[in-house]
């Protein structure tokens, strides 16, 4: 492997869920262009104790398990539903368990769904401040998906897969090294 580490965090608890079927997706397209080595979590698997938890050190070893994975990765791929034109409480509240710092300078793709077009601004208008705020480097290209864009919770629609692409492609920029054809001979 390249020795990058990438990690996708779907903010949602549906399984199967559409928002995880885009995160994966883009983490494997992602790890087979460079060659990265990658995890995928949704809030189930952050557990229980996220909503219990006042504090970081509120975790169980679990949901710590996952925060430390974040903190650790050299890139993340974000993914959240869109609930009433926003991201669900639960995913900003694992987000403010992390120290800003952690995040500063992190290259983030950032991802929504939702059920329609109506909420393809969502990416721009929650999620990009967001992570802004975090000091994190969103990558210039979000991707927004619909219902449409899934057949039996995979990714399915041209358009999408194009936008996915192209934001895999901005992830150059950060990882120049990388080199999926020496990972492959691993």
């Amino acid at each position: 492997m390249s020795g990058f580490k990438l990690v996708g965090i779907a903010g949602s608890f549906n399984r199967p869920s559409k928002t995880l079927a885009l995160v994966r997706h883009v983490a494997d397209r992602a790890s087979i262009r460079y060659g990265f080595a990658s995890k995928t979590y949704d809030l189930n698997d952050v557990g229980p104790s996220l909503g219990r938890a006042l504090w970081r050190k509120d975790l169980d070893e679990q949901a710590r398990h996952v925060v430390d994975e974040i903190v650790q990765a050299d890139a993340l791929i974000i993914g959240s539903p869109t609930y009433k034109g926003s991201y669900p409480g639960h995913f900003k509240h694992l987000i403010d368990l992390l120290d800003p710092h952690e995040l500063r300078g992190k290259p983030i793709i950032i991802t929504a769904t939702g059920g329609g077009d109506r909420h393809a601004l969502m990416v721009e208008h929650q999620l990009r401040p967001l992570f802004g705020f975090l000091m994190a480097h969103t990558l210039p290209t979000a991707v927004y998906a619909a219902d449409r864009d899934f057949t039996d919770y995979a990714v399915s629609s041209d358009p999408l897969l194009a936008r996915i692409n192209e934001v895999i492609g901005e992830l150059a920029a950060f990882f120049p090294d990388a080199n999926p054809a020496l990972a492959a001979a691993e």
